[in-house]
């Protein structure tokens, strides 16, 4: 069988030739640059026969260290063509954390994005024996050349040894390794061969019907993130046009200037959605939020209850939805930048139903899904029609799931990784002795087969009391408000649930201000009974349904947020929960005094 990546490139630019593949847009630009199927075809050779000529050998190790960019696209597509293995290094990671993953892959090229990233791989050379050079993407001062020019004329001889390379390829070659982000422990890389990839791409096509040609993608979350990553090379398979945001901080002009009709993304970026809708709401007349509260109705009522089934609405539910559409609906999905809605793929973490079903509502199509970087993205998520809301949905044709030991998720399938790179013990650790990968999240698939997962097991808290409390789920919920930024709950062993929370700071200044409260400092504010009390009142409610011993009983108002930078986070915007816990020991245990 052939390698689908290896020649997808080429062989979708026979297929649409000057259609437009790619476009992306500059800071300071006023239009999108534009790469056909051709053009990226040639730019996916040329880097190719680059390769060749650095010496490039089959099953060497390169590097890329950029935010998003389409040079990503291209020097991945360049490695497959060549059997060598492309290896995403966040671009927010710091110095130790590259070298880290530079000797670990022993890559010899690292390619950076913006000076700040050429800066740090420059550092980590030094401790780095097998990097022999870094080539910026971006036009910052370097003695070793550019990008653009190893996108030369290559010989003969060189694309004649890329031809070579191309045709020996096999299933069995690795693709790539991705890093997990080291929630505990370092990082380990997970070893994903070509034929990972050969059943991702026909496995989704098969489960996302809905999605063609016709269809469009931004690329939103960081390339090095398994799901953006084959997110991405399921569109470029599709023979979708990709816009590749170049700043996240950019996404939501981004999405109004070109309305894709799919994008994957993380739960928090609907939650951000939802929590600016609701404040819109709290800012509207009285008669204004009765039209939205009876078109929501309308909308759940029509896409859930009879879409989702695949069936048609009644004449008269169907024409109130139209209305509503026209009037309400439609407005707020072009403010969004969602207006030509296909399906909005979301995974990574918990997210509230309430959110899922409000978006529904809407006509916003999210399809929750399941999966890890050790499995090539998903495993399971919502089928096109019959999903349930409260589920990430039903397993994918050819992948296996089962339930083991204390509830953990099993996975057996072709997607499922061949192991950690370098790791015997840890790969050892990661399989049952019959061969299923061990997810590490508990859950468990009801009547109707879609699994429900109920807790990332090494997150799960056990209280001095002896109940099971689930974090993610408690802090998913705190995040409908938008008075929540971030939330951190505290249980192990202790005798009740705190919580460390990072309050959206603007919105606390502004109640300070209405209410006449006077503060010299942000921590002065927090400290106020009258904000405290406030916070409580918001977040009461939405603790509602949880079992008694779930509530939050105390909680520490927090004057900065976690971030990658502090190692509060990982890459992936996960809680390093041990290090929350040790950087906040006072805070917490003034909680339980």
């Amino acid at each position: 069988m052939a390698n689908i990546l290896t020649d997808l490139i080429s062989d979708q630019a026979h297929k649409y030739g000057d259609r437009e593949a790619i476009a992306f847009r500059e800071a300071g630009d006023s239009h999108d640059s534009v790469l056909s199927w051709q053009q990226l075809s040639d730019k996916v050779d040329r880097l190719a026969a680059a390769f060749i000529a650095m010496g490039i050998a089959e099953g060497d190790s390169v590097a890329v260290f950029s935010p998003n960019r389409p040079e990503i696209i291209i020097t991945d597509f360049a490695a497959f063509a060549v059997r060598a293995i492309p290896v995403s290094i966040y671009s927010t990671s710091s110095r130790e954390q590259v070298e880290y993953i530079v000797n670990d892959s022993k890559a010899s090229i690292i390619f950076t994005g913006t000076k700040e990233q050429y800066d740090t791989a420059i550092a980590a050379k030094a401790h780095c024996p097998s990097l022999r050079r870094v080539i910026p993407y971006t036009d910052v001062e370097s003695e070793e050349g550019y990008f653009a020019d190893f996108l030369t004329q290559p010989s003969d001889s060189d694309r004649t040894e890329v031809e070579h390379r191309r045709e020996s390829a096999t299933p069995d070659d690795i693709a790539t390794l991705i890093y997990t982000s080291g929630t505990t422990g370092e990082p380990k890389g997970a070893v994903l061969t070509h034929s990972c990839f050969n059943a991702a791409m026909e496995i989704h096509r098969e489960r996302l019907t809905m999605l063609s040609d016709r269809d469009s993608s931004v690329s939103f979350l960081p390339l090095s993130h398994i799901f953006e990553k084959a997110w991405t090379y399921f569109c470029l398979y599709t023979g979708m046009k990709i816009f590749v945001n170049l700043d996240p901080k950019e996404i939501q002009a981004t999405l109004r200037r070109v309305s894709p009709t799919c994008m994957c993304s993380v739960p928090r970026f609907w939650e951000k959605v939802y929590t600016v809708i609701q404040d819109k709401m709290s800012a509207m007349s009285a008669f204004r939020r009765m039209l939205l509260n009876r078109a929501l109705k309308v909308g759940i009522k029509r896409n859930l209850g009879y879409l989702r089934n695949g069936r048609r609405a009644p004449l008269w539910l169907e024409a109130r939805y139209r209305f509503y559409d026209r009037q309400v609906f439609g407005p707020l999905r072009r403010v969004i930048g969602v207006d030509n809605g296909n399906i909005y793929p979301t995974a990574g973490a918990p997210i509230s139903d309430k959110i899922v079903e409000f978006m529904h509502g809407c006509g916003i199509n999210i399809v929750v899904g399941y999966g890890l970087s050790e499995t090539t993205a998903t495993v399971t998520c919502y089928p096109q029609y019959g999903y349930e809301i409260g589920t990430v949905g039903t397993v994918l044709p050819r992948i296996q799931i089962k339930i083991g030991a204390e509830g953990e998720i099993l996975v057996k399938g072709p997607t499922v990784m061949k192991g950690y790179y370098n790791k015997p013990k840890a790969t050892g650790e990661a399989f049952t002795a019959d061969g299923w990968f061990c997810t590490g999240d508990a859950g468990y698939i009801n009547n109707n087969g879609a699994l429900i997962l109920t807790e990332r097991l090494k997150d799960l808290f056990k209280t001095s009391n002896g109940k099971y409390i689930a974090p993610q789920a408690i802090e998913s919920r705190l995040c409908e408000d938008s008075l929540i930024e971030q939330v951190a709950v505290i249980a192990d062993k202790r005798k009740f649930v705190t919580a460390l929370i990072v309050p959206a700071f603007d919105k606390i200044e502004d109640y300070a201000l209405q209410k006449g409260i006077k503060f010299g400092s942000r921590e002065e504010l927090l400290q106020n009974p009258d904000i405290i009390k406030y916070v409580e009142n918001r977040i009461t409610p939405l603790q509602k349904g949880l079992a008694p011993f779930e509530h939050i009983k105390r909680f520490t108002l927090l004057p900065k947020e976690f971030t990658m930078e502090s190692g509060e986070l990982t890459n992936t915007l996960k809680l390093r929960r041990k290090v929350v816990a040790e950087r906040y020991a006072p805070q917490i245990d003034a909680m339980y005094r």
